[in-house]
């Protein structure tokens, strides 16, 4: 009995464990759902005011903003690229480390250009912006070599794959249309009367000696989907 109470007491405790367990997962699974939401919402005001900003807006910081939009657009469409590609092929791996070290770069320019966006001189800001560009397009260019790389390697091994499938559909295609025939028998184009004499034995002519004709069993015989079952004999 003790033994019996020892074991209700330690399934209770597994269970208790199991759901606090499942518990902090869901919970946690939540938390990072929700951030994840917030970083999209933050990023997408962030980049909605940018494109106001250098459309909108004249001078030094129309310029910054047209700096990070372009800095930020590059970066995020290479980022997604190269990560999706990765999946698919492996290869990719080093080309998404180099990536993430372009990364560091590229995060410490957007940060530069967003402290000089609320920098009161402007005058020396307008000084830097040439360096600035510079930096902004050796990044993008950089990112993306990267990311039509990884794309064009994508589109090489499809393309690949493709011309090997239309080959095998031609083969396919040939061996559905092409037929052998057995001795004797004619072809598609050569009715019987073009084979000339038949010899005995083969088909249509008299057989060298009778052979006995024995019915074929029914429920042997090969059935097809579309086939009807055969209806059994009824006696009257």
């Amino acid at each position: 009995m003790e033994a019996v109470i020892l074991i209700l007491g330690l399934l209770v405790v597994a269970f208790m464990a199991l759901g606090v367990y499942a518990t902090v997962k869901v919970v946690g699974a939540a938390r990072r759902g929700v951030d994840r939401t917030i970083t999209q919402a933050r990023r997408t005001v962030e980049d909605t005011t940018l494109r106001a900003k250098s459309y909108g807006q004249l001078g030094v910081g129309g310029e910054l903003a047209q700096l990070r939009l372009s800095l930020r657009t590059s970066m995020r469409a290479t980022q997604d690229a190269l990560r999706t590609g990765v999946a698919e092929d492996a290869s990719l791996s080093e080309s998404l480390g180099l990536f993430d070290r372009l990364s560091v770069h590229g995060l410490e320019l957007d940060a530069e250009l967003k402290a000089l966006e609320r920098e009161p001189d402007k005058a020396t800001v307008a000084s830097r912006l040439p360096g600035l560009k510079k930096r902004t397009e050796q990044i993008t260019g950089s990112a993306d070599a990267l990311r039509w790389a990884a794309r064009d390697r994508a589109r090489k091994f499809a393309d690949d794959e493709l011309s090997a499938l239309n080959a095998q559909i031609d083969v396919e295609a040939g061996a559905l249309r092409h037929w052998t025939t057995g001795p004797g028998e004619p072809t598609a184009a050569q009715g019987p009367e073009q084979q000339g004499p038949v010899a005995p034995g083969e088909w249509g002519g008299e057989p060298d000696a009778p052979e006995a004709i024995t019915a074929r069993d029914p429920r042997q015989s090969t059935a097809y989907p579309w086939q009807k079952a055969a209806r059994p004999e009824t006696t009257n």
